[in-house]
Parts: C-alpha cells; structure tokens; sequence
C-alpha cells in the first residue's frame, strides 16, 4: 500500500484509526472494541435500517483491518410498544397499540411474536449482506438483568436526569416522571405506565396506567395503579436514557446514527459521562435515506423500500455499495438505483483486479478498498461476468417464452460477453427476468444531448427505419456521424448511454437485432421526447 495511505484507503479506515486513537486517549482496553446498531422491531425493515446496521458494522471491519479484534452489537428494540400499525398491515392490529413488540402475537404465524417476526427479516438481511454479528433481544437483556446496575444508577439519580433532559431539549416530562416504563400489569402495554415515584430500598416504582400520545391521538390507560420491581425485566428505560445505559453496560465505543435521533443521542451522551460515568462512544451523523419524491423512507409512512425487494432485483454487493460509497450524505433508496450501482460495482471490480488503471494511488486505493467493504473484506478470487444491466433486461424482455434462460446465454456468448468466464451469470439471468416481469420496462436512463446530438439521433432514428440487417444497422451509424459532423465514437457512446445506461457495449448492429429494431426506435424517441 502506498505511503499515506490509511488501511484499504476508504473513509472507514480512516475513521477506524481515529476511533482507536481516541480509544488510546481515554486509556481504555483495546482487546475487544465494540460496535453498535439498534434495530427497530416495529414494522416491516427498510434499506435505511439495514443502512444504519451495516454503517457500524462496516467501522467494525475498519477496526480489524487495523489489527484490532471488533465486534457488532446488532440490539433489537423489540421492548419497544407499537405506536401505529405500519402500512401494508391489517388494521386489526390497532388493538396492539401500546403493547411490547415481543408481547404481541405473529400475525404471519411463523416466528413468537410481531417483534421477532421483524427482527428476522432485518437479520435475514443482514446475513445475505455478508455482515457478522452478536445479537441483542431487548426483551431478553432487560429479563436477564444486562442493564440492572445501569437502571438502579438512574432511578437513583432521576431528579438530575430530568433537569439534563431539560437543560438539553427544554422538555418538562422527565421532571415529574421516572425515566423508566413498567408494562402495565392491568392491562399488558407500555408507554401508558407513568412511574411517578422510586422506593430505592426495594428497587421498586410506583406508577398509574394513565395513557400516551399515538400519533396525534390520545390512548386511553386502564388506569390500574401498581408497582414495579425495575430489576424484575418487566418494563423498559425511556429512550432519552437508555442508549447511555446499553453503551455502558455493552461497552460500546462506536455507534452512527440518523439525523433523526440526533437529540436523542446528545442527551444520552451526557447522561452517560456524567451519571453513569461512562465516556460515550464515538459518533458519526449520517443523512436518512429517502424516496425518489425526497421523503423520508419510513415503516409507518407506507414508502418502504426494503432489502429483499433489492434483492430480487440485484446483488447483496450492489446493495452493500449504496450504503457504503457515502456515509454522510443523503441517499435516496429505489428500485431504479439498482441497475446503476450493479454495473458501478462492475467498474469497482475492474479497478480491484487491475483491469482499469487509475493512476492516482491514493484513488485506486479509495476504490479497490471500497471494493473489498462491499464484500465485508472477503473479495473473490475472480472477478464476475460483467453485462450491463439494462442489456440484460432487454435480452430478458425480447426472450422467448419458456427458453430465456437459453436465449440470453446464448445472445451473450455471440457478443462476447462469456470469454472470461461465466460467474454470476446465473444470478444476472435471474436479476433481469425478475425485473421484466414486474416492470416490463428497462430502467431509465437520464442522459443530456446538445441539439447537434439530438439532431443526430433524429437522424439515425429514419436511417434505422429502412435498414432492415445487422450491417445496415452498423453502417447507418457510421454515415450520420458523417453527415452531421461528429465523431462516430461519439454517437456510439450516446446511443449505448440511452440503450444500455454505459458508454461502450456489443456491437451496435448485432444489439439491434438483440432487442429488436422497435424496442431501439421506442429507447431513442423517449430519449429525445425527455429533453
């Protein structure tokens, strides 16, 4: 590796040495640094919540490529209550509201409860992603007693509690109120529960079913009025508290969060340092990711985008490099970014294996690495077959019915596209035919023509309409470049650019015939209608 540069040359590597330095500073153990990730359990994951856990497991990787031995903490919320039922879901559901996850029944019959049933899918995505980790139930750390020392500390010191919380985010709440939820015993849920006084010889609170606050409605308590053992596992911290008391009791030195609990983590920062004297881990902010019309993917907004619909479309790597190549900045999550980040990932695999040079050490570096961070550090030996995307999808879509599979394979092998070797192909075929079947369409390709190109597009738009062979195809591209004064490099490239979303591919002729001569006429006349 060249001199300066810092790991595999990525960002990560460089906020993994400055996380160790600090480490250093505080004079803490550096046998086993750990990372954490919440994971929320009340409705369906999306690629933001798989975003957020693969950020910190990435900074995990950082570590040990340092040398150090790290860890992900994958905790899943799932003491967390429901407070609003997520849409897709049925609407019967909103007799749950208020109740545990864990507590409520599977509505889909195959795991113990709503919370485990989300928990899976988040995990299950975890695990095709390639990341490694320990999980956490918060049910389970509250019932074993993982954070007992933590919550007698706080009940102990409630009245400071509640004036930082003040101090930070002008709040009222926790000045009368315990920072700590029992689940009502009356009627089973939480959040309704206000602990309103601590009995510190007998670790026990007091507290009244009074209600809460869902989503601009007001849910009626049961009004049971109780007590509670806060070390019996049944109730929760509020969340302005308990992250200080996971990162303590977990020893966490890293976790990222979203923008959208900034608050939140301030608060618990001082919380920690200065009740359960603890220095916080170190953070890093990161943007949320949106939709295509700039929202908020959310679970209870209805906009979810979740890693198994990526999936069906692309590569668990290609996901890994959307989350990967920007930590900071907004991203935005949909099904059309899947072709792009597919054939992005080829171009990284180009670099990696010193196919494409880059002559900057330190960018070749930033890309082999970014490269490696999409395998979790565990590259393949040899690169994969590498066919743009929207090839693929319109060898799928002009396939005839009941051979495709036949029909793209043996379209590719005439290209040339085989040559080295045919790994991932399968995948690919499968990639293409998922996504013709539910959109029909190759995804669009935004591309900007000077009126010179488009005139030249418009030219070879007629040119094509009376050629009717591959050679007349190849040649009527050659003669409008002529004929309006550009470089026939040039018009190849734009038309590979609206074709295919690449500036190179096959054969312009022998693609024609490939898609068929009306599926190209249709691309270019949208291309041009788009300006």
């Amino acid at each position: 590796m060249p001199a300066g540069i810092i790991g595999r040359g990525t960002w990560y590597d460089k906020a993994a040495s400055e996380l160790i330095a600090r480490e250093r500073r505080l004079g803490r153990s550096l046998g086993l640094i750990r990372t954490e990730s919440g994971l929320g359990a009340s409705g369906f994951p999306h690629i933001g919540s798989l975003g957020d856990a693969l950020r910190n497991y990435a900074m995990a990787l950082g570590v040990q490529v340092q040398g150090y031995t790290s860890e992900l903490i994958a905790f899943s919320d799932d003491k967390d209550g429901l407070r609003k039922v997520p849409a897709g879901l049925p609407k019967d559901l909103e007799k749950w509201l208020g109740y545990p996850v864990s507590d409520i029944p599977d509505l889909f019959g195959t795991h113990d409860s709503f919370g485990a049933h989300m928990t899976s899918l988040l995990l299950e995505a975890l695990d095709t992603c390639g990341a490694e980790y320990t999980f956490k139930s918060g049910t389970k750390v509250y019932e074993e007693g993982v954070l007992n020392d933590e919550i007698l500390t706080l009940m102990e010191n409630a009245d400071r509690v509640g004036e930082i919380i003040r101090e930070e985010l002008g709040q009222e709440k926790f000045i009368d109120t315990l920072p700590y939820f029992p689940v009502c015993e009356g009627c089973g849920r939480i959040y309704t529960t206000n602990a309103y006084r601590y009995v510190s010889d007998e670790h026990k609170v007091l507290y009244r079913c009074e209600g809460m606050e869902v989503k601009g409605r007001w849910l009626e308590g049961c009004g049971h009025e109780g007590e509670m053992d806060v070390l019996a596992g049944r109730g929760k911290l509020a969340w302005k508290v308990e992250f200080a008391a996971r990162w303590k009791a977990l020893d966490i030195r890293f976790e990222a969060y979203g923008k959208d609990i900034a608050d939140s983590v301030r608060v618990n920062d001082r919380i920690c340092r200065e009740i359960l004297g603890y220095e916080p881990p170190m953070h890093i902010q990161y943007e949320m990711f949106l939709d295509r019309g700039g929202k908020k993917i959310s679970k209870s907004a209805g906009n979810v985008f979740t890693p198994q619909v990526w999936f069906r479309y692309g590569s668990p790597r290609s996901l890994n490099l959307l989350i990967f190549k920007r930590f900071v900045g907004a991203k935005s999550g949909s099904v059309e970014d899947i072709p792009t980040h597919m054939d992005e990932l080829d171009d990284l695999e180009d670099i990696y294996f010193r196919k494409v040079k880059v002559r900057d050490a330190k960018e070749r570096a930033k890309l082999s690495g970014l490269y490696e961070y999409c395998w979790m550090l565990k590259p393949p030996e040899i690169p994969s077959v590498h066919i743009p995307y929207n090839l693929m999808i319109n060898l799928a879509k002009v396939a005839p019915k009941g051979s495709e599979v036949k029909f793209i394979r043996e379209k590719l092998r005439d290209y040339g596209y085989l040559e080295q070797g045919e790994r991932g192909l399968e995948d690919r075929i499968q990639y293409a035919l998922n996504w013709v079947r539910d959109f029909g369409e190759p995804s669009e390709k935004m591309i900007t023509l000077t009126s010179q190109e488009a005139e030249a597009v418009e030219a070879l738009l007629k040119a094509l309409q009376v050629a009717d062979c591959e050679d007349e195809y190849q040649s009527a591209v050659f003669n409008v470049a002529r004929e309006e004064g550009m470089r026939p490099g040039r018009l190849f490239q734009i038309l590979y650019q609206i074709l295919l979303g690449k500036a190179q591919g096959p054969r312009f002729g022998p693609l024609v015939v490939a898609m068929g001569k009306e599926n190209v006429v249709r691309n270019l006349e949208k291309a041009l209608s788009d300006l």
